[in-house]
């Protein structure tokens, strides 16, 4: 079954880790996110070599956010634009709500989510499970 949620978060907020809490409170073992619309005043992310973490400190709308929820761990990629319509993305480390951010996410009840380590990555990888409803 899936359970649709929404929120905003407003300035100053860290996107990331406001995100993980409402999970926690929430008590949500396995979900996605749909959409977030926003903006930031800085975002720290991740390219995809896996070692550059690209920081910008000026205004940032959010163009798309997506990733998936567990309850220890959200794994979000993230694309934002400058001010003169640039575009960066990559992995989200975090990030500073400037405005609001509104979220919208999904849980799934049938689900687990969690995260283990494969040696075969070298990261955490996602684990999915059916629930003991």
């Amino acid at each position: 079954m899936l359970i649709p949620h929404a929120f905003r978060l407003t300035k100053g907020m860290a996107l990331k880790q406001s995100i993980l809490n409402y999970i926690s409170k929430h008590r949500i073992q396995a979900g996605s996110l749909l959409s977030v619309v926003g903006c930031l005043s800085e975002v720290r992310i991740r390219l995809a070599d896996e070692s550059k973490v690209l920081e910008l400190e000026e205004p940032l709308e959010i163009l798309t956010l997506s990733g998936t929820l567990t309850p220890a761990h959200v794994h979000v990629h993230i694309s934002v634009a400058d001010q003169s319509g640039r575009v960066y993305g990559g992995h989200l480390v975090e990030g500073c709500v400037s405005y609001t951010a509104e979220v919208c996410l999904a849980s799934y009840a049938n689900l687990t989510f969690q995260r283990e380590f494969d040696p075969q990555t070298g990261f955490d990888e996602l684990i999915v499970s059916k629930s003991r409803q």
